[in-house]
């Protein structure tokens, strides 16, 4: 059997980030966590994981500033990330950051289930749903 894939789940709301973690073991997946983005940074260039799940609003770091440190590294530069955040992508700067810093898939939180976006997960690393 394959290994689990890592997902790195960088989302500072404990309740939210606890029951994604759960749902990706449940799916076979082997997930980390990051309460923020500066911790997000370290455990993604320390671990390199094989998918990045990213919210953009949180304490000490936010997710794009998370993602353009990330995208610095050589490794970084080409790991897939999905942004999972409130955010709705109407903001210049958050557009532009979005092109510049190129995330696999940007979903805003309100209009996706745990199952949809594990199957963006799944479609983004080329693996069977499930």
């Amino acid at each position: 059997m394959e290994t689990p894939k890592t997902i790195l789940v960088v989302e500072d709301e404990k309740a939210l980030c606890d029951a994604i973690m759960d749902f990706l073991t449940r799916e076979n997946f082997s997930p980390i966590a990051a309460r923020n983005g500066r911790e997000g940074v370290e455990l993604a260039l320390s671990r390199h994981p094989d998918l990045i799940l990213l919210d953009l609003v949180m304490p000490e770091m936010d997710g794009m500033t998370a993602l353009k440190k990330i995208r610095e590294d050589a490794w970084g530069a080409n790991v897939p990330v999905i942004i999972l955040t409130n955010l709705s992508p109407t903001d210049e700067k958050l557009v532009e950051s979005i092109i510049t810093f190129k995330p696999a898939h940007y979903l805003v939180k309100s209009d996706w289930k745990l199952r949809d976006v594990v199957k963006k997960i799944n479609e983004t690393l080329k693996l069977p749903s499930s």
